[in-house]
């Protein structure tokens, strides 16, 4: 165990996701006070919800917030663009800090074509009215990607990109080193092991002691499955003639409950996942081909989310649920507000209830 680890550990870059697919959920003032309390100073949206950013002005939150999908065509416009900063960033930004536009999301790992097209356009015009407005040194400009994108990553340093995605991604991680943005991987070490649970193993994917893999071109040994993912984005952007470009996890994390199918789906699995994870940064690890950059990851998720689509599993990534206890429980106290909804913001404040910090929740083992 140890004290104000969080603390610490949001020094190192890890910060959370924020997601409102449910009907359920804590209203922005409540999660506001939550976060505080947890000491959690970065924050990913996946919109630009004006009543969230209203909730953190004048908190030390940092937040990411996100052009969706349904976004990218209308992007590539610049008046569109600029229109879109002016509502939904310049009426917060001297309040809430907002760092970050992701535009679009896994779009390059869908099946629309189209949608793939305006990616790049739509990231370079929302940059280019960030600029044109003065604010393109303080937001930076990026799009998440799933590991789907990789036509190669396993031994790390032959990671590639799929061959039919280059044109995309090269364009993409020009820009990066062009703009000094980061690289957005969503990465799910849990997806390969459901897939194929007799041949990964679980110690492995859940950073516990295990005998590891051997890069054979590098040499290097990988005790887990997401440093070696990280490091195989690394390599496959250097394959595309770039190795100024930092890689950051925008999503990580690890559901407690699934379908029958979805193998591993546990609570004691996701407490292992996320505790030995943030454990590991708190100790400054960091990936084996990159020791002297830190390694910059979002845990996904605050919450649990009720009407996300897809298996059980897409419902449960939280690590509370939507009243704000614990999804799972390592036995040491915190205070925090009580989420009551019939009663008063005023009442919910003056009324306190013992549940466990999310420091201690994810970092104690």
């Amino acid at each position: 165990m140890f004290t104000d680890s969080f603390g610490r550990i949001c020094s190192l870059g890890v910060g959370i996701n924020y997601g409102q697919i449910a009907n359920n959920l804590p209203t922005p003032s409540h999660v506001a006070y939550l976060l505080r309390s947890l000491n959690i100073s970065r924050v990913k949206l996946y919109d630009a919800d004006p009543n969230v950013l209203t909730a953190f002005a004048n908190s030390d939150v940092e937040f990411v917030i996100g052009l969706g999908n349904e976004y990218l065509e209308k992007m590539t416009d610049p008046v569109n663009a600029q229109t879109w900063i002016q509502q939904h960033v310049q009426p917060y930004i001297s309040q809430t800090k907002i760092t970050c536009i992701t535009v679009g999301n896994e779009v390059l790992t869908g099946n629309d074509v189209r949608l793939m097209s305006f990616l790049f356009p739509a990231m370079q015009t929302v940059y280019e009215a960030l600029s044109n407005l003065g604010l393109s040194k303080v937001v930076y400009v990026t799009t998440a990607h799933s590991t789907g994108i990789l036509g190669n990553s396993f031994p790390p340093s032959a990671g590639t990109f799929r061959p039919d995605l280059a044109e995309y991604i090269q364009r993409i991680v020009n820009f990066h080193s062009q703009t000094n943005s980061p690289f957005l991987i969503n990465a799910y070490p849990f997806f390969a092991y459901k897939d194929n649970p007799g041949q990964v193993p679980l110690e492995y994917v859940l950073f516990q002691p295990n005998p590891g893999t051997l890069d054979p071109i590098t040499n290097l040994k990988y005790d887990n499955m997401l440093y070696a993912q990280i490091d195989a984005v690394y390599y496959a952007i250097k394959a595309m003639g770039h190795t100024d470009v930092q890689v950051q996890i925008s999503e990580t994390g690890w559901p407690s409950k699934g379908d029958p199918n979805e193998v591993g789906a546990t609570p004691q699995n996701a407490k292992l996942y996320n505790s030995n994870l943030l454990s590991r940064l708190q100790q400054n690890e960091r990936t084996p081909a990159k020791p002297s950059v830190p390694v910059d990851i979002y845990v996904f998720a605050l919450f649990n989310e009720n009407l996300k689509p897809g298996p059980a599993s897409e419902r449960n990534y939280g690590l509370y649920y939507p009243d704000g206890t614990p999804v799972y429980n390592i036995g040491l106290q915190g205070f925090l507000p009580r989420m009551d909804y019939s009663a008063s913001w005023k009442n919910a404040l003056s009324s306190f209830v013992p549940f466990i910090s999310l420091a201690s929740l994810i970092c104690a083992l």
